[in-house]
């Protein structure tokens, strides 16, 4: 094998694995305004809307592995008693993240959720990449990661006090420490020859996680009892379909591909997609702060992807 084909297939799996995670942040970035779309058609919860995502993201997603053609695994995975521990760290923390953003955006409104999660996802990645997974940041990380957190800052401390409420941080703070759980195990994961299948990873992630919000979703009530329950289930179907059985298993392939503070960093498109729908279809108010940190979000994320499609 010739040198130049050796260091040519690394990086085509770093642009595939760029694609996969710029169509997740984008269908991402919808989850936010889907949510409040539900608050406003019913009663529904957050524990309630995360569970019959997780359920319902689940149920889509058996159905596809039954019908996808069937690949041959060239390394045996894991016995299930070494796969456990990590299985149900992923599913932990996907359920903390999504409830925990969900009950944000019920707290402190979509584009002030999102940029806060996913402006805290970042950081608490790159620290936790290098102290358990041993990545290099790199100065081209540590100047996205920084860009991150510049763009972070003037999308919500310009907007001032009144745009966002202190329960809503701290339950924003809690969501992005769920999602770097995830990012982290799923990155560890994938660098295993006996690892999981992205299909796989997400469908157990999201059995778990429905699992553990079974009790307190049923405690806020599984089904809204005033409102349009119709239109919120509809709704509900959406973020099942497209936000979890479609964009869960492209994030962990892409997740596989780049290292873990990129993934996290190219998740900041979310971020961005929200705000612009918190505009244009939520009616929030669109401040000069919220585009200059669109723009700062957007610029650290395209530097960061063309850096790593050249390594």
């Amino acid at each position: 094998m010739s040198t130049t084909l050796a260091t040519a297939r690394p990086a085509e799996a770093a642009r595939r694995g760029l694609g996969y995670l710029t169509v997740t942040g984008l269908a991402w970035g919808t989850t936010g305004a889907a949510a409040e779309l539900v608050y406003r058609a019913s009663d529904l919860g957050p524990a309630a809307v995360s569970f019959w995502r997780h359920l319902g993201g689940l149920v889509l997603l058996l159905a596809f592995t039954a019908l996808r053609p069937k690949r041959i695994r060239v390394e045996p995975a894991a016995p299930l008693r070494r796969r456990l521990p990590l299985l149900a760290g992923v599913g932990t923390g996907m359920a903390v993240f999504q409830t925990a953003y969900f009950a944000a955006v019920d707290a402190t409104g979509v584009a002030a959720a999102t940029l806060l999660t996913l402006g805290t996802g970042p950081v608490l990645t790159a620290f936790g990449s290098r102290l358990l997974l041993g990545e290099r940041l790199g100065r081209g990380g540590a100047l996205a990661v920084a860009g991150a957190v510049t763009g972070l800052g003037v999308l919500v401390l310009g907007n001032g006090a009144e745009v966002v409420d202190p329960g809503g941080v701290a339950l924003a703070l809690l969501s992005a420490a769920g999602y770097a759980a995830v990012t982290l195990l799923g990155r560890a994961t994938g660098r295993r020859s006996d690892g999981e299948d992205p299909f796989t990873l997400t469908m157990w992630s999201f059995g778990i996680g429905a699992a553990l919000l079974l009790v307190p979703a049923w405690f806020e009530g599984l089904a809204p009892a005033t409102g349009d329950p119709v239109r919120a289930f509809a709704i509900v179907g959406y973020l099942a379909a497209f936000t979890t059985a479609l964009a869960y298993p492209l994030y962990f392939a892409g997740a596989a591909r780049v290292r873990a503070t990129t993934a996290s960093v190219m998740m900041l498109i979310e971020p961005v997609t929200a705000a612009f729908l918190a505009v244009a279809v939520l009616r929030e108010p669109l401040t000069a702060a919220t585009t200059a940190g669109a723009v700062v979000l957007l610029g650290s994320i395209t530097a960061l992807a063309l850096a790593e499609s050249r390594r």
